[in-house]
């Protein structure tokens, strides 16, 4: 599915509790704020299952608490047609909030469930950045400890040859005198009372 350009696709989780009176209580909640809710014309699976299935699991819980003779085994039956009735609901409330993306956050919202937090995406350890001057680059990696020197190198050629430059004390270092429009591969590695460590992974970057 494609997502217009600034608008980022609200996506619904549904965190199912493993007790069956909370999960009880979610379904009532669900069919609750979907009720009436102008955003949800109609809903699929229809509420009124959904209710079904609920009061369903009331009464096999109830008998399950007075150990009822299989019981039990009743009351698992009716929490897993509960639950893949709500994750139907589920499928249908994220469908309603894709054709309106721009409110798909607060279509989900009103059904009563959440929103996913989006992944919150690791620092990249090693970037290249536009240097101060035409034909410079600034280069930033992760420390390796706090006593090291940083070994720099760049490529013009793809990484066929390595072209070294000066080394630092600082985890980071800004190399000239490249030519602008040119695609430069660089690398570095850190240096510690251990020795040297790898190289890291390859960044490519266009010359500004």
């Amino acid at each position: 599915m494609s997502t217009p350009k600034g608008i980022n696709r609200a996506v619904v989780t549904l965190k199912l509790p493993r007790k069956v009176p909370d999960l009880i209580k979610l379904a009532q909640a669900i069919v609750t704020a979907m009720t009436g809710n102008a955003n949800f014309q109609t809903p699929e699976p229809p509420l009124a299952s959904v209710t079904g299935a609920t009061n369903d699991l009331m009464v096999a819980e109830t008998a399950t608490q007075a150990r009822t003779r299989g019981a039990a085994a009743t009351r698992n039956d009716k929490r897993a047609t509960l639950v893949q009735l709500l994750e139907q609901v589920k499928g249908y409330i994220q469908k309603t909030a894709d054709a309106n993306m721009e409110n798909g956050a607060a279509i989900i919202q009103s059904a009563g469930v959440s929103v996913k937090k989006p992944a919150v995406r690791a620092p990249r350890t090693f970037e290249a950045k536009p240097g101060a001057v035409s034909g410079s680059v600034k280069l930033v990696a992760k420390s390796a400890s706090h006593r090291a020197s940083y070994e720099w190198q760049y490529s013009t050629d793809g990484g066929k040859t390595w072209l070294s430059a000066p080394v630092t004390l600082q985890a980071k270092t800004t190399i000239s005198g490249l030519t602008p429009g040119a695609t430069v591969t660089f690398r570095y590695r850190g240096v510690t009372k251990t020795g040297e460590g790898d190289w890291s992974q390859l960044i490519t970057f266009i010359v500004k």
